[in-house]
């Protein structure tokens, strides 16, 4: 894969959690790719390129949330374990997001257990 996209990919995941504002009454905008279901995570297992772009925008995430909450950071994780946790996560929750996926193991990997509150 090109490094333009997987650069491209982690940029969108930074926009996305750097405009993050967690209790506040305003909804949620998540900048990332047109279709962010758990459907089109699935569908992406036999396609190694989409796949790596997903990874990689949910490491993005990840390091958006360090950058956030630098007294709670996730920890070194990898590409791997990124990719297990999100098809676990997605398939006991298949009417979810990848999004909420990756904010669930940014609230599960960095010892906080539960979702950022203000």
């Amino acid at each position: 894969m090109p490094p333009s996209k997987l650069m491209l990919a982690a940029a969108l995941a930074l926009v996305a959690v750097a405009g993050l504002s967690v209790g506040a009454a305003t909804p949620l905008r998540v900048l990332g790719f047109d279709d962010m279901s758990c459907r089109a995570w699935a569908a992406s297992r036999d396609d190694a390129e989409q796949r790596a772009l997903y990874v990689a925008w949910i490491r993005g995430v990840l390091t958006g949330h360090n950058y956030a909450n630098q007294s709670q950071q996730v920890t070194t994780i990898s590409s791997g374990t990124v990719d297990q946790w999100v098809t676990r996560y997605c398939a006991e929750k298949p009417l979810s997001q990848f999004s909420d996926a990756a904010f669930r193991l940014s609230d599960q990997f960095s010892g906080r257990n539960s979702a950022i509150t203000k």
